[in-house]
């Protein structure tokens, strides 16, 4: 089986997810009160990361987490119900292109992917009438009763924990990841991108681009 592994932020969506997401609490005509302590519990965290004091990847799965917590009150359905709301926006800035490719593997029989750091119910949102086969994305906990699990830390899904939920979900098959593809925008994806013969780096932050180009990638 060949695979086709799409990153979503700056690749299958042109810009940063957790921005677009602050925004909309922001401006949300019911949340919107919830702003300001949830702005007052993440701004010491990023002017730690600013300071090199914060790890990157602490201070996203951490911003995450204080995300999902300004919004502990909503139910499952509800969580839902919020990410639909920014469905729209977010589709007018997917990059056609890459669109294009994701629907080509999908015709060449390839088993589709969406690997992300986002939260897994944004993703099936804002991706409906695309078709993948797996979409992995940092989940957002539960109870059984379907309300928000403030005892569950989010587990953050970035960098080379991508690449430990691709092979998990793949383990039962047998990958030709010699003629398989990857696509990423980031550095972070570079563990993804190194599984396959075929890697694609998609309008690349610096270090990535000069990756691609001493290793003859596809840059697009």
């Amino acid at each position: 089986m060949k695979v086709a592994i799409f990153d979503f932020d700056g690749t299958l969506y042109a810009k940063e997810t957790f921005q677009l997401l602050m925004d909309h609490l922001k401006h949300h005509p019911t949340h919107s009160s919830k702003y300001k302590a949830f702005f007052r519990r993440i701004l010491p965290l990023y002017i730690g990361y600013k300071l090199k004091i914060v790890p990157e990847a602490k201070m996203k799965e951490q911003s995450m987490q204080i995300y999902a917590n300004a919004l502990r009150t909503l139910s499952k359905a509800e969580y839902k119900h919020y990410f639909n709301e920014m469905k729209e926006d977010m589709r007018q800035a997917f990059n056609e292109e890459v669109v294009k490719k994701v629907r080509q593997h999908q015709s060449e029989g390839m088993h589709v992917m969406l690997v992300s750091g986002a939260y897994t119910p944004l993703l099936y949102a804002v991706t409906e009438g695309i078709e993948f086969d797996t979409i992995i994305g940092t989940d957002i906990p539960f109870t059984a009763e379907d309300a928000f699990d403030s005892e569950t830390e989010i587990y953050h899904i970035n960098g080379k924990r991508k690449t430990e939920k691709i092979m998990e979900m793949l383990k039962s098959h047998k990958i030709d990841w010699e003629h398989s593809y990857a696509y990423g925008d980031s550095y972070s994806d570079l563990p993804v991108l190194e599984l396959v013969g075929n890697p694609v780096a998609v309008r690349p932050e610096e270090r990535l681009r000069r990756i691609a180009e001493e290793r003859n990638w596809i840059v697009m």
